[in-house]
């Protein structure tokens, strides 16, 4: 992988990833722009004990451009965009409307192809392997930063989801605390050690999800797909490394090598649930690492989940009264029966 950084007319930071080292990447940014002002601040909720980020800024971001003026489109005669090559393979850069900003964390956008008609599950191996290699070389990078806590990358899809952009593309979230989620996974894992004598909540989960076996997805050597016994989401999959680390850094050689494999079919199934003739399955896939703060932060187990709010064709899981009012869900679908469903659309 060569990576070359360069910078925004407005003085953001552009990440290229690229698979050969002959490649360069020498294009400026000839956009007249200011640079960017962000109003974005961070406050604590003294009932709930977490934290909610407040950026007024965002209300003026980008919203369903035409396809022909794609911010994430390669730069072309007639398009000045967000990247200033005629083409890219990999591309990170910050977000010009970041919910994070400054001593408050940080917002990054991935872009995964400069196919703008792609999906990430049309990706080759190779460009889901750099995919990852970029994504391991931003938290790696983030984690020196000073506001920086916890690292998130994700990609939300579909309209449904909230999507404004329809360019293949995720983003990294640098966040300035240990999100909520987070820390209740943390909190399960030192009660968990308390009450069973130092066992591993995250191997312990693992060990009972192979051994039950009405909830794999998928398993292979270095990778094994499931759904939770008490899944929030219709279908919902986590994906485990076998050899728990706690985050992407920690991932070996052999471990990279088999992922873009299992990732890529995990989401050709997803697109299958519903059957053929319906629109591409809406989503939101996220990796969960370690927060760097965290004194336990080697018993975390990292690993990525990916779920969908469609319950059935044409139908979506909304969170109302008790899922949004009080966090307390109710699913729609039975794990096992997800699961299953999830076994029959395999790629044949």
């Amino acid at each position: 992988m060569k990576k070359t950084t360069t910078l925004l007319a407005d003085g953001r930071e552009l990440i290229y990833y690229d698979s050969a080292d002959s490649v360069v990447r020498d294009a400026v940014d000839l956009r007249p722009l200011e640079p960017v002002a962000t109003t974005s601040e961070v406050r604590a909720d003294r009932l709930l004990g977490d934290a909610v980020a407040v950026a007024s800024h965002r209300q003026g971001r980008t919203y369903h451009p035409p396809a022909d003026q794609c911010p994430l489109c390669p730069s072309r005669e007639g398009l000045l965009s967000e990247i200033p090559a005629a083409d890219y393979e990999v591309v990170v850069f910050e977000n010009r409307f970041p919910s994070l900003a400054g001593d408050k964390g940080r917002c990054e956008v991935v872009c995964f192809t400069s196919d703008h008609d792609a999906s990430f599950r049309d990706l080759t191996p190779a460009r889901a392997r750099l995919v990852l290699d970029a994504w391991t070389d931003r938290t790696q990078d983030l984690s020196q930063l000073p506001g920086v806590v916890q690292v998130y990358p994700f990609e939300n899809r579909g309209e449904e989801i909230g999507v404004t952009l329809g360019h293949p593309h995720g983003q990294i979230y640098g966040y300035p605390f240990t999100t909520p989620r987070t820390a209740l996974m943390l909190r399960s894992l030192a009660e968990h050690r308390e009450r069973t004598g130092g066992r591993n909540l995250f191997d312990d989960v693992l060990a009972d999800e192979i051994a039950d076996g009405s909830r794999i997805v998928l398993t292979g050597e270095h990778w094994t797909a499931f759904t939770p016994y008490a899944a929030h989401w219709p279908y919902e999959v986590h994906l485990y490394p076998n050899r728990r680390v706690p985050d992407l850094l920690g991932l070996d050689e052999e471990a990279r090598a088999a992922f873009p494999a299992v990732y890529l079919e995990l989401l050709r199934r997803f697109d299958r649930i519903f059957g053929d003739d319906q629109p591409p399955t809406p989503y939101i896939s996220g990796w969960h690492q370690a927060p760097f703060t965290a004194p336990d932060r080697r018993e975390f187990g990292l690993h990525l989940e990916l779920f969908t709010i469609r319950r059935t064709s044409g139908k979506l899981k909304f969170l109302a009264g008790s899922e949004s009012g009080m966090g307390a869900f109710v699913n729609d679908v039975p794990p096992e029966s997800a699961a299953t469903r999830l076994r029959e659309v395999a790629t044949p």
